[in-house]
């Protein structure tokens, strides 16, 4: 069955996810779906969610909370979405595309927002009963069920951010809780050395076992085929009853793949300035499946944000709004099981002749390192356990700051002058990176238009 335009043209988003929700109000701002129909093939069973706060599932927030929309604002744009429906193939040259149900929509324009797939290691036993990655609510819902059934022990594969996640809700669910990550450090992306060290004092301090620098070689099975353990690249081995694989995600690209649009050689499909596939006109991605023009994909909500508005900037064709997405900031601010941990700007240094500021107090778990450019210009810094002055320096990166760079990390009670204030940021500061809003924007807010409230601004 093929549906066609009812009235005016067919817009077919597939994937609805935070940044297809975002695409979504951002069509509703710009009248969009006042003069398109459209239409969302949606692969979960459920609309989006905030998947960033995903983990507080577990500390007793429920699905229907961390729901990014309503069946009001559905009903109210006209908004056709279809659950549990992924898109399963695309014919460019008929402008269609297929759902797994049979449902064929011919479209005038399409939108991708894929998103991501977890990486699962190509480990023997990486199947069996009690293996699990950690990405949907249903995947949380199906781990929370089996450790209530099968399990006292977890492990996790991969000492990034998703995974220190997981790590965190095994432990909230009563389990004896592992993290096994290949590389030297926890977080390896977004933080060095030092911030790794006081990252595991603090974690192996609340009862999690971890083991950097090795790899998962093998998951062990017993006679029923259920999990039993884990053998690492070391030789060692790790009791336990559940893995949960979090060792990184690639763009879902094989639906643009199998449709003959370009894709990098690492994967996300090629989009230009304005998230258009380089291949085909018609077809726009945007969101952890892209690949920007600067040769990167993002796996934050921050640019995928970004891409929904530049997308929908550029369909609604207004030359007031000239919209382009070139590259973001990567910069990260995170509490992990408890602790604040934030990177910016050029964390790890890789500026030439730049110079290292730290403070470090192992005992209490704290790391500071602001990177500083021989001129004096703040180009990045890691935060360990304290992250409360990330807004300040984050704004003041690129910029020379009014303070001595060694009283910007030291804390408070240790002789360090007064703290630096939001009136020391410049108006182009950025306060809220998802929906990149200016200290600026927050000052019009308020002295001329007479906010009172954040609700307001």
């Amino acid at each position: 069955m093929t549906t066609t335009p009812e009235a005016g043209p067919t817009l077919v988003l597939v994937g609805h996810g935070m940044v297809g929700q975002r695409f979504l109000e951002a069509l509703a701002a710009r009248g969009l779906t006042a003069t398109h129909r459209v239409v969302v093939l949606c692969e979960e069973p459920r609309p989006a969610y905030d998947r960033v706060q995903l983990t507080s599932y577990f500390s007793g927030r429920t699905p229907e909370e961390l729901s990014l929309t309503d069946t009001a604002f559905l009903a109210e744009h006209g908004i056709e979405m279809h659950l549990g429906d992924p898109a399963e193939r695309i014919d460019r040259e008929a402008r269609t595309v297929t759902a797994r149900s049979g449902l064929t929509l011919a479209y005038d324009t399409l939108v991708l927002a894929t998103g991501s797939y977890p990486f699962v290691p190509p480990v023997p036993g990486k199947d069996a009963e009690g293996c699990f990655v950690y990405r949907t609510i249903e995947d949380l819902l199906a781990i929370e069920e089996y450790a209530k059934r099968h399990a006292t022990t977890g492990a996790v594969v991969g000492g990034g951010l998703l995974g220190l996640e997981a790590a965190g809700a095994l432990k909230g669910l009563g389990l004896s809780t592992h993290v096994v990550e290949f590389a030297p450090r926890l977080m390896p992306v977004q933080v060095d050395d030092g911030g790794g060290a006081a990252l595991l004092r603090t974690i192996e301090e609340m009862g999690l076992s971890v083991h950097t620098g090795v790899g998962t070689q093998e998951v062990l099975t017993g006679d029923s085929g259920a999990v039993t353990g884990m053998k690492l690249s070391d030789g060692s081995t790790l009791d336990t009853d559940l893995v949960v694989f979090s060792a990184g995600v690639r763009p879902r690209d094989q639906l643009a793949r199998e449709a003959g649009l370009a894709v990098g050689e690492r994967g996300g499909i090629s989009v230009d300035a304005q998230c258009r596939t380089v291949t085909d006109p018609h077809v726009f991605a945007i969101g952890e499946c892209a690949l920007a023009v600067d040769g990167r994909v993002y796996g934050l909500v921050a640019p995928g944000y970004e891409q929904a508005e530049t997308a929908a900037a550029a369909l609604a064709a207004d030359e007031s709004e000239e919209r382009a997405f070139t590259g973001a900031d990567l910069s990260t601010k995170l509490k992990l099981l408890g602790v604040d941990v934030a990177s910016f700007g050029d964390a790890h240094g890789t500026a030439e002749d730049c110079l290292d500021v730290v403070y470090s107090d192992s005992r209490a778990g704290l790391y500071k390192k602001l990177v500083i450019g021989r001129d004096g210009t703040l180009l990045g810094g890691i935060l360990v356990g304290d992250a409360e002055a990330y807004g300040t320096l984050r704004a003041l990166t690129g910029s020379v700051p009014p303070l001595a760079p060694e009283t910007l990390v030291l804390p408070a009670g240790t002789g360090a002058p007064a703290r630096l204030g939001p009136s020391a940021l410049p108006d182009e500061a950025v306060i809220c990176s998802c929906h990149n809003v200016t200290k600026g924007t927050i000052r019009g807010a308020v002295t001329a238009h007479s906010c009172t409230s954040v609700p307001e601004v």
